[in-house]
């Protein structure tokens, strides 16, 4: 059986990209194709205890990344990848991208070792596509709903995360597509539907097993 495909979401906070996920994954389940849809950071066991810390902790910068690997570490081995070798396709609501961005464009640090150590935490895995649903910070900043610290950081921290992810898109546009987050949450389905039909449509009859994990 060939490796599912491995999907992320990444994006400013408040963007839509839980919404999409979920969207998506509902639209494959009733394709026929199974599904694990999860999230980071608390994608892991170790993960779930160490999400409040991370969202709501005050962590200096190399403090956030490492247990921000920690848990990249462990969700990859323990969920990701084992999903993937058996035909699930995996959603992920932010991955290595977000690290990259959050703590290289975000925080400052060298986004070289931030690259070094991602593929450290993760074997190596990339997804085969990533979704950037782009939107203006100061739309953004009034959808967000999950009060944490990264939230309440200054529109210039937001400023920057959107630059980062918009040239990481730019080096990547072979992995990425850019949405845009002032759509209606239908037409950012059905865009992103399109896609995965045009990149992935016939994966989906090697899995005939249909069903949904969630974390």
């Amino acid at each position: 059986m060939a490796r599912a495909p491995f999907i992320t979401f990444e994006g400013v906070e408040g963007a839509g990209k839980t919404t999409l996920a979920r969207s998506l994954a509902d639209w494959l389940q009733r394709q026929g194709t199974s599904v694990l849809l999860t999230r980071e950071p608390g994608g892991s066991d170790l993960g779930k205890q160490l999400r409040p810390m991370i969202l709501n902790q005050p962590l200096d910068a190399y403090t956030e990344l490492f247990l921000l690997l920690a848990d990249r570490r462990q969700h990859t081995l323990q969920r990701i990848l084992p999903a993937l070798e058996q035909g699930i396709w995996v959603l992920c609501d932010r991955y290595a991208d977000s690290t990259l961005v959050y703590q290289g464009y975000g925080r400052g640090l060298d986004l070289d070792l931030l690259r070094y150590l991602n593929t450290l935490a993760t074997n190596a895995l990339c997804p085969d596509l990533t979704v950037l649903i782009d939107l203006p910070v100061e739309i953004a900043l009034t959808r967000a709903n999950d009060p944490n610290r990264f939230e309440a950081e200054a529109a210039e921290f937001h400023e920057r995360i959107r630059a980062g992810y918009l040239r990481e898109a730019a080096n990547a546009p072979d992995r990425y597509v850019i949405l845009s987050g002032t759509e209606t949450p239908e037409t950012l389905l059905a865009n992103l539907q399109a896609v995965i039909q045009q990149r992935f449509l016939n994966l989906q009859q090697e899995n005939p097993v249909a069903g949904r994990i969630t974390e």
